[in-house]
């Protein structure tokens, strides 16, 4: 055992020694994943683990068939160029609840709109929604959702990377992401 491990006073018959485990690799990954609760690039678990990217890459694809195997609560998937665990689709309505919100409720259907008809101009989305639309609009830029850049007297809005990793969405096209939004919505999207 290493003398980290002792030295933290953790009882020896509880540390396990990841060189002796089958598929240690794949449970490191893992780990990161679960420790992280948020999307990360494999550079990010690169640096994190010291593992090689041949073995995360190998790890997530045997992580993402595993998970995604009948009686699992839990997935790994891919959000643009990032890789996040996360709580299956049909389960959330179930735990929702107990997870921690990073954007308020107010803000959402303001973020939708946005991702729905980026590049949209403020003045248009304040036509919508009401003037609140330039405090939503502060926040969520001060989120990283969307990116807001000035076009005379008005913004032209669009999202950023982390839209679609904070809606688990597997593309960073904002034709997709529409598409995406409007599925989710009930909405049909013209080609």
């Amino acid at each position: 055992m290493n003398e980290q491990a002792s030295e933290s006073r953790i009882p020896r018959s509880l540390i396990v020694d990841c060189n002796n485990e089958k598929d240690s690799e794949s449970r490191v990954v893992e780990a990161a994943l679960f420790s992280a609760g948020k999307p990360l690039t494999i550079n990010e678990i690169k640096d994190a683990t010291g593992l090689s990217e041949n073995v995360i890459m190998d790890s997530l694809e045997k992580l993402v068939n595993e998970y995604d195997g009948k009686g699992n609560a839990l997935e790994i998937s891919k959000a643009g160029e990032k890789y996040v665990m996360q709580v299956k689709a049909e389960f959330t309505k179930h735990v929702v609840s107990l997870a921690p919100k990073e954007i308020p409720d107010r803000l959402l259907k303001t973020l939708a709109l946005i991702g729905y008809h980026q590049p949209v101009k403020q003045v248009d989305l304040m036509r919508m929604i009401g003037a609140k639309v330039y405090e939503h609009v502060h926040e969520l830029n001060g989120f990283g959702l969307i990116h807001a850049k000035k076009d005379g007297r008005t913004k032209i809005l669009t999202t950023t990377h982390r839209f679609p990793e904070y809606f688990g969405i597997d593309t960073t096209n904002r034709k997709k992401i529409r598409e995406w939004l409007g599925k989710k919505a009930g909405v049909k999207t013209k080609p």
